[in-house]
């Protein structure tokens, strides 16, 4: 399964990724270090340190996936930054 990155530099990011990933009919985990995060929970997202991006990782069809990223597109980074 590949993932891709997203940083989310404000309370607002957040709020606004949670809400996209509520709306996912499929799970979406969220990867920092050791932690792995439900993406629909935002106070599971408020424990990470998000100074960093983060990963994201879709359990979903192909199209699932597809519309996830469209959603968060604004919040996605390359792995390198």
């Amino acid at each position: 399964m590949s993932g891709f990155f997203v940083a989310l530099s404000s309370i607002d990011d957040v709020k606004r990724f949670v809400d996209a990933a509520s709306r996912c009919p499929c799970e979406v985990d969220v990867l920092s270090g050791r932690y792995v995060i439900n993406a629909k929970s935002i106070m599971g997202l408020f424990s990470l340190d998000l100074s960093q991006p983060v990963q994201v990782e879709v359990h979903g069809t192909d199209a699932q996936r597809g519309a996830f990223q469209a959603d968060v597109a604004a919040f996605r980074v390359d792995a390198g930054q």
